[in-house]
């Protein structure tokens, strides 16, 4: 398993794949990896000739400074994990002054108003720390195809704009949510939680599974109010938002509307740990 630090090797590397007209995959990641990483790799080996994965907390797309500090690093776990899933792997674990040089900064950008709600409405800049990164990946290993979890549904759609306005040539693909035995999504951050907190947290996808039942029969409204009063004396997690909103803009619905696909988004706290989810409501996309 080669471990590239700088990105002129792996430029070469690369290229040098790219001219036995190998196809490139890349899987961003920020480390801490689990299965739900590891089934994006499945999926990138899938249809790939050589995949790599990039293990790179970016301190950008970080709006607490106390969530960046105790996000969790373990890159020698990461490379053995990922050893044990195929040698058609490469991993780029750069330091942050080989991607940001001196200046570690987000670029600004426009998503079209995909930036506006949920996630970057309670994450200050978090999405210009995204696009900054992604873009700055997709620069130097300029892949043929990229693979980001449907958990990230929101910054899925970001990295399709993305993509879009910049003109890129990278296929991206989104790929289903992996979850632990009692439902939760899996997560890095779920590491963190105590025995308590990662029994109670199932009852983040027992609400969105009930959402989509729902769904079917009441307004958007009853709702969101019906899963606002689910989480208002839980002992345990604490609500911080929850949406309806059409997958291709992210707004919120004021009522379902025939031929559009719809997605619930939840975000909750456990104590001090921040946990997302989404699910599809109708029609997969």
């Amino acid at each position: 398993m080669q471990v590239f630090k700088e990105k002129t090797p792996l430029k070469a590397a690369i290229n040098a794949e790219k001219s036995k007209a190998k196809i490139i995959g890349l899987v961003p990641t920020m480390g801490a990896l689990h299965h739900g990483h590891l089934s994006l790799v499945k999926q990138a080996l899938q249809s790939c000739d050589r995949v790599i994965i990039s293990i790179f907390v970016n301190p950008t797309q970080f709006d607490n400074p106390a969530d960046l500090e105790k996000y969790p690093r373990t890159l020698d776990e990461d490379i053995k994990l990922l050893e044990e899933a195929s040698d058609h792997l490469w991993i780029f674990a750069p330091p942050a002054n080989e991607l940001y040089g001196e200046n570690i900064s987000s670029e600004q950008f426009n998503f079209d108003g995909l930036e506006q709600v949920m996630e970057g409405k309670y994450r200050n800049g978090h999405f210009d720390g995204v696009g900054t990164i992604v873009k700055r990946l997709f620069t130097i290993v300029e892949p043929h195809k990229a693979f980001f979890g449907e958990k990230d549904f929101q910054q899925l759609q970001i990295v399709r704009k993305l993509t879009e306005k910049a003109e890129l040539p990278v296929e991206i693909i989104g790929c289903p949510i992996l979850r632990e035995d009692n439902g939760l999504a899996r997560s890095s951050r779920n590491e963190r939680l105590d025995k308590e907190q990662r029994e109670e947290a199932s009852f983040i996808y027992q609400t969105l599974l009930k959402t989509r039942e729902l769904f079917g029969t009441k307004s958007a409204d009853y709702i969101h109010n019906w899963v606002k009063e689910q989480f208002k004396n839980h002992p345990v997690l604490k609500l911080e938002y929850f949406e309806i909103a059409n997958t291709q803009t992210l707004k919120k619905i004021n009522r379902k509307r025939k031929g559009h696909n719809y997605r619930a988004f939840i975000a909750a706290y456990a104590g001090d740990i921040r946990l997302i989810d989404n699910i599809a409501l109708n029609n997969e996309e």
